[in-house]
């Protein structure tokens, strides 16, 4: 695995929350205006810009709560012109310089003319699309694992990519990720759904809802398991921001029976990816 993983992710998340003290300078501005790599991620849950230098470590970027992506498929498409457009505009702001191109990424088994899709809200936000790269294969960027399966678990699907030295061997996706734990704690508290995303999010509330959504996560091991049965896989990899629900990792290990890791904010590791392959 990548021996500077955790730096990686410790310095995305202080770029994330404003915290690296970042500001516009135009000598700087002139440094890092031709040699940026950007990476969009278009996730059912959260969309996620993310600007790296030419050395791949990131110096700015954004992510919002928006539902324009459903399994994969873009299901509002002048919503998330729209909302790109703005988180665009907020990052250019924090540079001082104009970003005028940028990767995406594309769920295993989603047909090309979605992946078509993707790349045209890019274009409709002002981004030449150089490059789309599905999922797993980004987080590998990041992770650089040479055996085992990455297990993506998003806001509306699992994804799971077994790896044999460092190449991409099998892919699936299935239905089953963030929004089902909503809807579990929506119908268990006489919630909305936006409340019970508040509730899913609220460091004290996940002790009191862990056995509410705990079947959900062991649907998604039960997933894991059925798709890696066949490949010899002795650790699991987590990504995806729905696995940095507190133990999410060690209900996918105990139905799965394999060693499971997550690694750092699995939020930023995809979108990371992506970046990198800009």
């Amino acid at each position: 695995m990548n021996p500077n993983l955790s730096e990686l992710l410790a310095q995305t998340d202080r770029v994330m929350s404003g915290s690296n003290g970042w500001r516009a300078d135009p000598d700087l501005a002139r440094t890092y205006s031709n040699s940026v790599h950007v990476g969009v991620d278009l996730g059912t849950a959260y969309t996620v810009l993310v600007v790296l230098d030419e050395n791949h470590q990131p110096i700015a970027g954004t992510y919002q709560f928006a539902q324009i992506v459903r399994d994969g498929l873009v299901v509002d498409f002048v919503g998330a012109v729209d909302l790109l457009r703005k988180m665009k505009s907020q990052v250019e702001e924090k540079l001082g310089f104009t970003l005028t191109a940028a990767a995406s990424g594309y769920p295993p088994g989603v047909p090309q003319a979605e992946v078509r899709a993707t790349a045209n809200v890019l274009y409709g936000a002002g981004l030449d699309c150089t490059g789309l790269i599905d999922e797993p294969s980004a987080a590998n960027n990041v992770l650089q694992i040479k055996n085992g399966a990455i297990v993506d678990v998003g806001g509306g699907t699992t994804g799971i990519a077994v790896l044999k030295k460092g190449k991409v061997v099998y892919t699936a996706d299935e239905p089953t990720g963030g929004t089902h734990f909503s809807l579990v704690i929506a119908g268990s508290t006489d919630s909305t759904f936006e409340e019970a995303e508040a509730l899913k999010k609220d460091p004290q509330e996940q002790t009191r809802l862990f056995p509410v959504i705990r079947p959900v996560m062991e649907k998604v091991g039960t997933i894991v398991r059925r798709h890696i049965a066949g490949h010899k896989v002795d650790k699991i990899y987590l990504v995806g921001g729905t696995c940095a629900y507190p133990g999410m990792d060690q209900v996918i290990q105990e139905v799965t029976g394999i060693e499971t890791v997550l690694p750092g904010n699995p939020l930023f590791i995809t979108p990371l990816g992506i970046a990198m392959n800009n």
